[in-house]
């Protein structure tokens, strides 16, 4: 337990930011965990609608330093990375392959 004034305050802050951090984690943490089951399930109309709401939530836990930038980054490129192969199975026409482009020397 704090003993002087200052240590005291120090508590009472604490606690206040970690209940207003928790917040912000929270709610990127079930945004995440809905957006990764739905691409899981195939339900990619969804998750278009979902993925805005997940950037911003990202960009606000960010902002506001619950997580580092790298870390929405990341976060934000794995959502897209699990909504983007479906998307590309549906514009594919069947049997296609699309070439490579290699970058030129």
């Amino acid at each position: 337990m704090p003993i002087t004034s200052s240590a005291k305050k120090a508590l009472r802050q604490n606690k206040k930011r970690k209940v207003h951090n928790l917040t912000y984690r929270n709610k990127t943490k079930t945004l995440m965990k809905r957006g990764l089951s739905l691409a899981k399930e195939g339900k990619h109309e969804e998750l278009k609608r979902l993925l805005p709401f997940i950037y911003k939530a990202l960009d606000k836990a960010a902002k506001v330093g619950v997580i580092k930038k790298n870390t929405a980054a990341r976060r934000k490129s794995l959502i897209a990375r699990s909504f983007a192969p479906a998307q590309e199975a549906r514009l594919a026409p069947e049997g296609r392959q699309d070439k490579k482009l290699t970058p030129q020397k």
